[in-house]
């Protein structure tokens, strides 16, 4: 495909080749390719008309998940400005720090937030998408808009949690998009006839692979209800009724489901590819799915949000026992990864690092931010001849004996207990194989020096018992010292394990 300059571009070609097909559905309908483009149009000719010209601006975003709040996303990119996800349910103190360090040229809503936005002090402009999407189209006026358009231009600000509370605008380009859903179509082999299930929420960057994978192939993007996700039993009946494909979920739905008994009970008969990224996916939950459904592709994705979602890949080719690490693979295409020890050397095999990505798809930093941008996005200390920037991931990896990278915890998960590194990720994955055990978190109580285990389990477990199997994969030194049994792990609104949560819960008054 030829290079383009807008990723917006990839709704026109679907819509070209796919005028009738249906694109997006969500639990109140759906939209053909030529509705969404129609919409999305109508919405960028009227913020041109409101904004005027004044280059590339963030427009803010904060709708319930829907399929109105992708046309809004691309209504943005067709009057030449750039998109900040914001759920519904923002707490208005965050989306005042993300208004505050964003100053955005207007704030875009529906019936369900324009009341509560409208309310608040913000000094923007605030829309109802409603009022928006019923304008006429001017296409001449859209061309004309993206022809201004460079590949280097921002498409997005996905906002993260920051050390110091103040949320960090991670800003990804038109290029680090497509070059990635390029990649994606390309390596896993999707084409049009495919129907993607939609898990992750809009201002989480794992939709990304969602939205503009499904855009460049011509595919079918259905958003699951989010109540379903409470009922993660439910999830293996929602993909056989709409004849999913593909899926792209975090472990920790994966995980749910598996726990829930369900696979072995309900056909998925059109399900061809299972993709995860995230968080780290326990084997002993992947093998219960691969145990159901062998016959289709597994993939381990890696990437943190600086990058455009995924930087790293690792296609399943063999079965893996529960205590063994699953490999986050090679670089995918346009990007590199580069493990580099604490003096800035290149790591060898076998020795661990902080891993390092350069390439397309790295951000273009976060807005409004220099500072921190410097420090998190480098030059890369093995070039000094030309500008070549790394994020540095705070990921600790390694490459194994095949030249694959394993992913072995984060910098700041690395404690020293009695002199010894331990990576508080390898405990975890040990932990998931004692039986009842549904998922693990590890902890690291620094007031008392010992690890504290928590275990989302049914059962009344043991410290002592469960020490017992995972001594069988782990040092004596690595062993928990307290286990906290949960019926649940709390859970952030990516459905990542809220570690936060627990710590403060638990170990507030030991890590002050």
């Amino acid at each position: 495909m030829t290079m383009l300059n807008s990723a917006v571009r990839l709704l026109d070609a679907a819509q070209k080749s796919f005028p009738k097909k249906c694109a997006l559905e969500d639990e109140n309908g759906t939209l053909s390719y030529t509705q969404y483009r129609n919409s999305a149009l109508s919405v960028g000719t009227s913020l041109f008309n409101l904004l005027g010209e004044g280059g590339n601006r963030p427009v803010v975003v904060c709708m319930k998940k829907s399929k109105e709040m992708l046309v809004c996303f691309m209504g943005v990119l067709y009057s030449g400005n750039s998109y900040a996800p914001a759920a519904a349910d923002i707490p208005m103190a965050r989306l005042s720090k993300i208004v505050e360090n964003l100053s955005p040229c207007c704030i875009i809503c529906d019936d369900v937030t324009f009341d509560t936005v409208s309310a608040q002090s913000f000094c923007v402009k605030v829309y109802n998408y409603s009022d928006l999407c019923t304008q006429n189209t001017d296409e001449k006026l859209i061309e004309k808009v993206l022809d201004g358009v460079i590949d280097t231009d921002p498409i997005y600000m996905m906002y993260t949690s920051g050390s110091t509370g103040t949320p960090k605008g991670v800003t990804v380009s038109h290029r680090g998009v497509v070059d990635y859903v390029q990649w994606t179509s390309t390596t896993f082999g999707f084409d049009s006839s495919d129907i993607f299930a939609n898990q992750a929420p809009f201002y989480f960057d794992n939709s990304i692979f969602d939205i503009y994978g499904a855009l460049i192939t011509g595919a079918k993007l259905i958003l699951i209800p989010e109540a379903l996700f409470m009922f993660p039993s439910k999830l293996p009946e929602f993909v056989r009724d709409n004849n999913v494909t593909v899926i792209f979920w975090v472990p920790t739905v994966m995980i749910n489901v598996a726990n829930s008994g369900t696979l072995s009970e309900v056909e998925m008969p059109t399900l061809k590819k299972v993709l995860f990224c995230g968080e780290v996916m326990p084997n002993s939950a992947l093998n219960v799915w691969r145990k159901a459904r062998h016959d289709i592709m597994y993939a381990n994705l890696y990437g943190p949000t600086e990058i455009t979602d995924v930087c790293t890949y690792y296609i399943v080719d063999r079965e893996f026992e529960d205590h063994e690490p699953l490999p986050i693979g090679r670089p995918c295409e346009n990007m590199r990864a580069v493990i580099l020890t604490e003096d800035n050397k290149i790591a060898k095999n076998g020795e661990k690092g902080e891993l390092c990505i350069g390439g397309t798809g790295v951000s273009l930093g976060y807005y409004n931010n220099p500072e921190l941008s410097e420090k998190a996005f480098v030059q890369n200390p093995q070039n000094p001849f030309y500008h070549e920037r790394l994020y540095r991931t705070g990921d600790i990896a390694y490459l194994d004996e095949n030249g694959l990278i394993m992913y072995a915890g984060r910098r700041d998960a690395q404690i020293k207990i009695k002199g010894n590194r331990v990576e508080l990720g390898e405990i975890e994955t040990a932990a998931v194989c004692v039986d009842g055990i549904e998922n693990a978190c590890a902890l690291f109580d620094a007031k008392n020096e010992k690890i504290v285990l928590f275990a989302e389990s049914k059962e009344d477990l043991k410290l002592r018992k469960v020490n017992l199997v995972i001594k069988q994969h782990i040092p004596k030194y690595m062993l928990p010292g307290e286990l906290v049994v949960l019926e649940k792990l709390p859970h952030t609104a990516n459905d990542k394990i809220d570690r936060v949560t627990l710590r403060k819960t638990y170990l507030s008054g030991n890590n002050k």
